[in-house]
């Protein structure tokens, strides 16, 4: 059995580079579906080797086909959320893998120097992603709060942290589930770009929601 499902794994490996190299808009939907049939087929092997060399391949078959349809479906979920949030002025999303995101909005567009309260020009912003956020129910979100390193730890950790919980708050006074978010506040400690420069420390300054598609 192990050796089949090494097989396995070297057939559908071999298509996971053919697929990332895809470029249409489906590029991602295609390696969820991959990654979906991998794991399928090893839980689908794993459950019937107790049955037989035949049972288990058979497990490894249709556990392969679920697991492709289920990745295929989370791959077309995040593409539309992606490009949807993506038409968000003031927005950064980076697809970090088929089925998570990360939102990137800097600070400027949130908050006054060294503040925590909304700024009321951001509220659109937030008002878009929150009506995203409630399209696409089927994920969690990780709101993370960054600084740069002007001021000291203590200070820039709990900024961090109050601006983490002002914009996961406002986004659960749109609608979106308290149930779905959880905050953290990372201070100084994940700079994107150098402290050195203003340019960098804007960059620095800056909140982050890590979309995750529920498994």
């Amino acid at each position: 059995m192990r050796k089949y499902i090494a097989t396995l794994l070297a057939v559908l490996l071999t298509s996971v580079p053919m697929f990332a190299q895809t470029v249409d808009e489906h590029a991602k939907t295609k390696k969820g579906a991959v990654i979906g049939g991998i794991a399928g087929a090893i839980a689908g092997a794993v459950i019937d080797n107790n049955r037989g060399h035949r049972s288990a391949k058979r497990g490894a078959v249709v556990g392969g086909v679920a697991g492709a349809a289920a990745g295929a479906i989370v791959g077309a979920m995040m593409d539309r959320q992606e490009r949807e949030l993506r038409q968000i002025q003031g927005v950064n999303v980076t697809r970090t893998a088929p089925g998570e995101l990360n939102v990137s909005v800097q600070n400027e567009v949130l908050f006054d120097f060294n503040s925590s309260a909304l700024r009321s020009s951001s509220r659109a912003s937030l008002q878009q992603m929150a009506d995203v956020f409630q399209k696409y129910p089927d994920t969690t979100l990780s709101v993370q709060g960054h600084t740069d390193s002007i001021g000291s730890a203590a200070y820039n950790q709990r900024l961090s942290e109050r601006r983490a919980d002002s914009v996961a708050g406002y986004l659960q006074d749109l609608g979106v589930r308290s149930s779905r978010i959880q905050t953290i506040g990372y201070g100084k400690s994940q700079p994107r770009a150098t402290n050195s420069t203003a340019a960098g420390r804007q960059l620095n300054r800056r909140v982050e929601i890590h979309v995750r598609a529920n498994a």
